[in-house]
């Protein structure tokens, strides 16, 4: 018999959620298939075969808090044939039996646990209280990590927010202009995002505190652009970094955010994706944001908020025109950033993109 334990789960991580059971006692599996799926507060970590065996016995419950080192299961090596892929496939659709129901496809008793303790919150709940229809659920460990991190930015940093409004005509041209054949040479289409975070690589190597941070009593200025790109998926927002943007093409940059979204929401980012970065962009305008105070991501000292682009008339020598217009946000740490710096990088960043270019 041996045990399936909780394996590292990264740099000062020490414990995490089990969030599912990929399979049920008596299941077979082949080695380097998945057993079982553990949340952290950055990301969801797979449990992998290292051999090829049947689970005998599951020791931790789905929704349960589990520590590095901890044997959450017991499996015995076997010789396994080539049906098991078919087997394994049959045993996670079959119905639980009596000895795994507590632990398995349990729905209501998952969103009655407590993800601190792992007890019942009220084994006495009513969900007809006062006539209200109400669930519980364990807010999720990225939720958690979310919630503090952005908390502990605003008690740390001076934040403040100010804004500008970006034409977007040229950029929507050009996008139109060139996309069949830019799509065909490097199989993505030309998206507005790369225009940004190289109009912003631009700007911060003309002003370099916003690309900068503070670190006890000195400040640490960074001759590097790992651009963070907010991404929500659907565990919540996570902000994965593309590295040495100014290296990049805007293929490039399209296609990294592409594989960076496409690994959010199958929970398969790594350590490395979320550490490190200098600056961050988020753009709300994707769900219809036309303004937001966006919240810097610590240690950063800034972050750009883009927004939706909405047609709007504006006074262009002495006529009124109808252009898309976007307001951008710039939040930054005023313990660092001045107010010029900070205007001076939006009126920048509105000049390049006005007066864009394809690499």
């Amino acid at each position: 018999m041996s045990d399936i334990k909780v394996p590292e789960l990264g740099e000062s991580i020490i414990e995490g959620t089990l969030t599912s059971w990929l399979l049920s006692e008596g299941s077979s599996f082949n080695a380097g298939d998945n057993l079982a799926e553990i949340e952290t507060e950055k990301i969801t970590i797979e449990i992998p075969a290292q051999s090829a065996g049947k689970i005998t016995k599951i020791l931790a419950n789905e929704g349960s808090n589990v520590k590095v080192g901890e044997v959450i299961g017991e499996f015995e090596n076997i010789d396994v044939p080539n049906t098991v892929d078919q087997t394994k496939t049959e045993n996670n659709k079959a119905t639980p039996t009596s000895t795994d129901k507590s632990s398995l496809n349990n729905d209501t008793q998952k969103e009655e646990k407590s993800v601190l303790n792992d007890k019942p919150l009220l084994p006495n709940f009513d969900n007809n209280l006062n006539d209200k229809d109400e669930k519980i659920v364990p807010m999720s460990k990225l939720r958690q990590t979310i919630a503090r991190r952005l908390k502990d930015a605003q008690n740390t940093a001076a934040i403040l927010t100010t804004f500008n409004e970006v034409d977007m005509s040229l950029i929507l041209a050009m996008r139109k202009k060139n996309q069949a054949s830019f799509q065909k040479k490097y199989g993505v289409k030309l998206g507005i995002m790369s225009f940004f975070l190289k109009a912003c690589v631009q700007v911060l190597k003309e002003i370099p505190e916003i690309n900068s941070e503070i670190f006890e009593d000195k400040i640490i200025y960074k001759n590097y652009f790992d651009i963070g790109v907010a991404i929500g998926s659907d565990k919540g927002l996570v902000v994965p970094i593309i590295r040495n943007v100014e290296k990049l093409s805007n293929a490039e940059v399209e296609k990294s955010i592409i594989d960076l979204a496409n690994k959010a929401n199958s929970n398969k980012l790594s350590m490395s994706d979320l550490s490190g970065g200098t600056f961050s962009i988020t753009n709300g305008g994707i769900y219809g944001s036309m303004m937001s105070t966006p919240i810097i991501n610590p240690p950063q000292s800034a972050i750009l908020g883009m927004h939706s682009i909405i047609e709007r008339p504006i006074a262009v020598k002495n006529k009124i025109t109808i252009k898309p217009m976007m307001y951008t946000a710039l939040s930054y740490d005023h313990r660092l950033i001045d107010g010029k710096q900070a205007v001076t990088f939006l009126v920048r960043l509105k000049e390049i993109l006005e007066n864009p270019k394809i690499d």
